[in-house]
């Protein structure tokens, strides 16, 4: 790999920390707030709610991250082979075309001489 790849590769991961924390945060946020107004609730309840919350919120994130790394990689997958069908049809196309002006260009030769 070299270093652009590098480089990019850690922007990504970098950008998806920074997502994945500001995420987080908002959650906490929503949480505090919603246990903040549940009345009745001991302090133990409204941890073991905002750690339950936090723990679903990053389930679900990971979910979604395998599901778009799913979707991507299959349609990566898909143009591998389209564009493995389109090089081959122009491979032989190109085939073709060499092969009828060879014979084309020996008919004229042959004609003239």
């Amino acid at each position: 790999m070299n270093t652009n790849k590098q480089a990019a590769r850690g922007l990504i991961d970098l950008e998806a920390y920074l997502y994945r924390e500001a995420h987080l945060s908002t959650a906490r946020r929503r949480v505090a707030a919603f246990t903040e107004k549940a009345v009745g609730l001991t302090r133990e309840q409204k941890r073991d709610i905002e750690l339950w919350y936090l723990e679903e919120q990053k389930y679900m994130a990971r979910m979604v991250t395998e599901y778009v790394a799913d979707s991507v990689g299959a349609v990566e997958a898909a143009n591998h082979i389209r564009f493995g069908r389109w090089l081959r049809g122009t491979l032989i196309a190109t085939a073709v075309i060499t092969v009828v002006t060879f014979v084309c260009t020996a008919v004229v030769v042959a004609s003239v001489a």
